[in-house]
């Protein structure tokens, strides 16, 4: 069967974690300067974790970490400058992160962009997939050390229910021969998040480590900062007024199933899952259009190729 939860689409990372108490627990949130990643952080950081917060943008996360500490009435975040669209960065933070911790029990992989114009991260990668994924890929990697010291590591993958708009093509990742599409290009980066999760529980599972990937839900963040508002009304996101459809969650909400993932009694020593409205996601179903996932999201040759592919393309084992 399936595992669920107590909670449903609309409850809020808050109500997902009360009763927890993760004092002594470190955990990493990227992203973590607005929207989801806040949220994350807020709901950690109530239930005693020390959060440090991964941001482009220090002196904004350093406000972000003041005002969290004001509204939980616990430590401030700590904040650790992470860029994912460098890897010269990625690697920078993870070595920072790792002279100031010894341990890592929770990793939200978080940050994300979508739908960007066509472009090239600092290291030659097309942006989403460099971002999304490689980005990722590396600092979970450079990390492994320190989610081996937790007696219990779990690592969260933001995929989206916009993986269904594509597979990864494992041969042409960077659209060098085929035309690009902005949103075959998240739909990819958002496959490979749910790969990712996969192919690290078959990795690392025996150690006690586990990911899982979550689809948090529509949220407006500042993730559709590249959409303009009269694709968002011809898509549904909005009518002409600006008034959302009422599937989309708040950012509270949004939050929950990452929460679920990282501190879930029922996800214990459990991974490589699709998760979404804090239960176990099922297959898709075109009589449920909203929610499911493809299967080729959680195959697991694919998540062995995938991460074969992406070693060779940042030049790194992780073992």
């Amino acid at each position: 069967m399936p595992i669920t939860s107590p909670f449903g689409a609309r409850s809020t990372a808050l109500e997902v974690v009360r009763g927890h108490d993760l004092s002594g627990q470190v955990a990493l949130v990227t992203g973590a300067t607005s929207g989801l990643g806040v949220e994350t952080a807020r709901a950690l950081l109530s239930a005693g974790a020390s959060v440090v917060l991964g941001v482009r943008d220090v002196t904004r996360g350093e406000a972000l970490a003041r005002e969290l500490a004001a509204s939980t009435g616990q430590a401030a975040p700590e904040v650790l400058a992470l860029d994912l669209s460098s890897l010269g960065s990625v690697r920078a933070a993870a070595e920072t992160f790792l002279a100031r911790h010894s341990r890592l029990d929770l990793l939200v992989n978080n940050a994300g962009v979508m739908a960007t114009p066509f472009g090239h991260t600092e290291d030659g990668f097309e942006t989403q997939f460099g971002t999304n994924h490689l980005g990722h890929f590396v600092l979970t990697g450079r990390l492994l050390g320190a989610l081996r010291a937790a007696p219990a590591a779990r690592v969260v993958a933001l995929s989206s229910a916009g993986h269904r708009l594509s597979d990864v093509d494992l041969t042409d990742p960077q659209f060098a021969r085929r035309p690009y599409d902005k949103w075959l290009a998240y739909g990819q980066s958002k496959t490979a998040n749910a790969l990712f999760a996969v192919g690290f529980t078959e990795r690392f599972g025996a150690q006690g480590l586990y990911a899982n990937a979550v689809h948090p839900g529509g949220i407006m963040t500042g993730l559709q900062k590249f959409l303009p508002r009269e694709e968002q009304v011809r898509m549904g996101w909005m009518d002409e007024a600006g008034n959302l459809n009422p599937v989309f969650k708040t950012p509270e909400q949004g939050a929950a199933t990452s929460v679920w993932a990282a501190v879930g009694d029922e996800l214990r020593g459990v991974g490589g899952l699709y998760l979404e409205d804090a239960r176990e996601g099922l297959p898709y179903d075109a009589a449920r259009p909203q929610e499911g996932y493809r299967p080729y999201a959680l195959d697991s040759e694919r998540a062995q190729r995938l991460w074969a592919l992406s070693e060779d393309l940042v030049g790194e084992r992780f073992d």
